[in-house]
């Protein structure tokens, strides 16, 4: 299998679950509102105007991903942490190790004229969200 970076894996999934219409909605937690916003305000504190806005990025995820309105799969992507991209990325590269690329467009190509493997990547996805992030998942039509 050539390499792939976590980054071209995470967009692959984007790309797909966009295909899929998937969103993704955390159910509205009071006390994790409450986190999120201490979180903005102590971030500021600590750091001054950088931090203001480390800090106001941190309550904005916190705050997006308790609000339980539903959210695109791929803007979910984008909000997680490096080590939560990083346990998606083994998972995939259990399912795609398997297959015949060479290049991340050829695997784009690949994944994209198979619905097997999409489902499988898609799997994967929706388990992580489900079991580790506590959203529901939701197909668009």
């Amino acid at each position: 299998m050539p390499s792939i970076s976590s980054g071209d894996v995470m967009q692959l999934l984007s790309l797909v679950s966009e295909q899929k219409k998937m969103k993704a909605a955390f159910r509205h937690s009071r006390k994790a509102a409450l986190v999120a916003g201490y979180a903005a305000v102590i971030g500021g504190l600590m750091a001054g105007p950088p931090g203001i806005a480390a800090g106001g990025a941190i309550g904005g995820l916190l705050g997006a991903l308790t609000s339980g309105q539903f959210k695109p799969i791929p803007q979910i992507i984008l909000e997680m942490s490096p080590a939560e991209k990083q346990q998606i990325y083994k998972d995939v590269c259990a399912i795609i190790q398997n297959l015949d690329w060479n290049d991340i467009a050829e695997l784009t190509a690949l994944v994209l004229s198979s619905s097997s493997i999409q489902k499988k990547l898609l799997d994967i996805l929706a388990n992580y969200i489900t079991t580790e992030l506590k959203g529901k998942v939701q197909y668009g039509k």
